[in-house]
């Protein structure tokens, strides 16, 4: 008896999870014959792929010379000119580790295979913060956040481009959610996973691990182990890649239009300097300090989650280049107000629901009356996140009084 039922419980399981895979394979494979097939596209996937394919199959430096004459004949059919974006890999070496299945299949499949996972993490990053903010909408309401969290302007452009800064924001999405269900190890592997795009956590990594030490040291020993193991296989098996990589990075502004929001509004617009700007950057990270040590120093715990929310924020005001797709970390601030809306609101659903309408809409019609060409204005950069910046501020003790989301338990605090 208890075999048996101890095996029923199981069978709902293993149904859900072959209908999911069932659907992921229809998916890849409707995705193949519909979309990359005859409309090869994902320029921002393309090079990374085409570096890792040719790290694998031809044994070239992802970052050389050939390399990034392989990936621009993917892109143009020829080499890239001097005022055309080179495309170059300009990603962590342990990138080829992350991709290596994908370098065995042609491009229109692996790009297929690609389009499915980001669908798959928009779609996991919306359910992860609905637990983790304990909010069960009604399901007419699910169906609505899903199909917004899969079609709004941000989530659509990283489709169709293949960013994989939506893997990104899923991962730093469920390392929150680990902490907040004490699993410090997913939660320290996740993290180190999405360093995967430096310029997305480059301010939240540190904020986490410096609270890890105080809290949650297994958290630390866990990115520790993954990061430093991604790191040592990197230099095992291209010893020079770092430098390489560097160099990459140093040329990326030479061939990018435009830099983060404040970078937009002061030099572009403004047409101030340097100094202007790092002046901003400055009063912004002054105010993320006081944050930190607000909770660091004075031990508030109540405002981690306001604080590492206000941390994304500036992370993407003032990194060295930031891209409209990694807005969609931005839908952690927006399932908090809307289960706030809910809670406090009789026809909350139906305010949630004009909401979304409006984040829908604003977005899609700004691009289509300001698209020059095949690029962004640059005014999309702006909206989302300041509009972030002054609610974070203005609703700062909101976050707090709602109390801690990241709580440190008997079994995982430092003694």
């Amino acid at each position: 008896m208890s075999s048996s039922s101890g095996a029923r419980p199981r069978l709902p399981i293993i149904v859900a999870a072959s209908l999911l895979i069932a659907l992921a394979v229809g998916n890849v494979i409707a995705t193949h014959a519909f979309l990359t097939e005859p409309y090869p596209g994902q320029n921002d996937f393309m090079s990374r792929w085409e570096g890792v394919r040719s790290y694998w199959r031809e044994g070239l430096n992802p970052y050389g010379e050939r390399a990034s004459a392989n990936i621009q004949e993917r892109i143009y059919g020829r080499p890239a000119a001097e005022d055309e974006d080179p495309g170059y890999f300009a990603y962590p070496f342990y990138t080829v580790f992350l991709l290596w299945p994908l370098a065995y299949v042609g491009y229109a499949w692996a790009s297929a295979i690609w389009m499915v996972v980001l669908e798959a993490c928009l779609i996991g990053t919306l359910i992860v913060l609905l637990d983790l903010f304990r909010w069960r909408p009604r399901p007419w309401l699910l169906g609505a956040l899903l199909l917004w969290m899969l079609l709004n302007y941000f989530s659509a452009r990283g489709l169709i481009l293949g960013q994989p800064g939506l893997v990104v924001a899923f991962l730093q999405v469920l390392a929150l959610w680990a902490l907040s269900r004490d699993r410090p190890w997913l939660a320290g592997g996740a993290l180190a996973l999405s360093t995967l795009k430096p310029q997305m956590g480059f301010l939240l990594v540190p904020l986490l691990l410096l609270w890890g030490l105080r809290w949650r040291r297994s958290f630390v020993v866990s990115f520790a182990v993954v990061w430093g193991g991604l790191m040592a296989l990197s230099f095992i098996a291209e010893p020079s890649w770092f430098g390489d990589w560097i160099d990459q990075i140093r040329r990326y502004p030479s061939y990018t239009a435009f830099g983060a929001p404040v970078w937009i509004v002061v030099q572009h617009y403004l047409g101030a300097g340097d100094v202007a700007e790092w002046a901003i950057n400055l009063a912004l990270y002054g105010v993320m300090l006081w944050a930190w040590a607000g909770v660091l120093v004075q031990g508030r715990e109540e405002r981690l989650m306001w604080t590492v929310v206000l941390t994304l924020t500036i992370t993407h005001l003032s990194a060295v280049r930031t891209a409209t797709p990694h807005y969609v970390v931005f839908t952690l601030p927006l399932i908090f107000y809307c289960k706030r809306l809910a809670a406090r609101n009789r026809s909350g659903g139906a305010w949630i629901a004009a909401l979304l309408g409006v984040l829908f809409i604003v977005p899609w019609v700004h691009f289509l009356l300001t698209v020059e060409g095949e690029f962004e204005h640059p005014t999309l950069y702006l909206p989302v996140p300041f509009l972030v910046l002054a609610v974070l501020w203005l609703t700062r003790r909101m976050w707090w009084r709602a109390g801690p989301i990241l709580t440190a338990t008997k079994s995982s605090v430092a003694p």
